[in-house]
């Protein structure tokens, strides 16, 4: 449901890869982007009526749309009784999230959130290492994903500069922790496996959107350990040159894991030196579906993302963005 960019590069063609799916029928309300999907993955189905969707003989949906339809489309498939894959974020607030949770519940069916950086073999690895404690025990977390967003601009073949509405999208839709912060959020909790019981925020402006473009999210754990969040979308996003800043670090009694996906460095230091290990990309779509198709068939997963825990990281990244746009009213100098 939803066949816009992510959809595109990474969701159907995942579908198609994964052994036990079938890519069956898409749905989005503006004919371009349907029929766009369709021709280019040759999906035997496509809509534009979400009614004829459901009729299409599906046994499951993926919600791929963009964020203020996500609980429309969750409560329109607990209507027809079947289980979901949703993107994050997993709702546009608390209220939505609990709604689709409830509804799904109630239909007897499962509710996953999407988070594909779960699913990379680097991200699955450091939840081995924590857990084999291979850096004694952890107790800071340095996540920092810093980018421009594909940038501020796009230019057409005149030059002539207009606003990139993707980032605008995203910066409307809640900001860099809501969008992409939320897959940090969620990987300290999973690499952890314990509960945020604080956190504390700070942002700044560079842009004049209402949610900040830049962010530090700060979250104490209830097992001791402490994680960092530092999360832009105005980082060289008026640049020429276009970079970015993507790494993880887990601080550990007995070393450190670092991941830099800049360098395409994957490693852990301790007291007999530095082991590197195999790099991979940041996410993985497939890693995801094979997952969800075990899921489907199994009936549950320790893997995926629940909707009650997505609901949990989004609670905890839109109100961390809330209380940053209330102590930050004044940054113009005036009330």
């Amino acid at each position: 449901m939803g066949c816009g960019t992510v959809a595109r590069y990474g969701h159907l063609p995942a579908i198609q890869e994964t052994e036990g799916l079938e890519l069956q029928a898409v749905f989005d309300p503006v004919p371009e982007a349907v029929q766009q999907a369709r021709e280019e993955y040759e999906i035997p189905q496509a809509f534009t009526d979400v009614e004829s969707f459901f009729a299409a003989g599906l046994d499951a949906v993926t919600i791929t749309s963009p964020a203020p339809c996500h609980k429309q489309n969750a409560l329109d498939a607990a209507r027809a009784g079947l289980p979901a894959l949703c993107e994050k974020p997993l709702a546009m607030n608390g209220v939505e999230a609990l709604e689709m949770v409830s509804a799904m519940k109630d239909a007897g069916r499962s509710l996953y959130t999407a988070f594909c950086y779960r699913f990379s073999p680097c991200a699955l690895k450091i939840r081995d290492l924590v857990r084999s404690r291979a850096i004694g025990n952890v107790k800071s977390l340095r996540l920092i994903y810093n980018w421009h967003l594909h940038g501020k601009y796009v230019e057409d073949e005149r030059g002539n500069r207009t606003i990139q509405k993707r980032r605008e999208g995203r910066m409307l839709e809640g900001g860099p922790m809501v969008d992409c912060g939320t897959h940090q959020i969620d990987l300290a909790m999973f690499w952890l496996e314990s509960e945020v019981i604080r956190w504390q925020a700070h942002g700044a402006w560079v842009d004049e959107y209402e949610a900040p473009d830049h962010m530090w999210l700060h979250m104490d754990h209830a097992n001791g350990a402490h994680t960092m969040v530092e999360m832009s979308y105005s980082y060289h996003h008026t640049t020429k040159n276009k970079r970015s800043e993507f790494v993880y670090e887990l601080i550990g009694s007995e070393g450190v894991i670092r991941y830099d996906r800049e360098a395409r460095t994957f490693c852990v230091e301790d007291g007999t030196g530095r082991h590197d290990l195999d790099f991979h990309s940041e996410k993985s779509f497939a890693g995801m579906y094979a997952e969800w198709a075990r899921a489907l068939h199994d009936g549950q997963s320790y893997l995926l993302t629940s909707a009650e825990d997505g609901a949990r990281v989004l609670e905890i990244a839109q109100k961390a963005t809330e209380a940053v746009m209330e102590s930050g009213k004044g940054r113009d100098g005036t009330e």
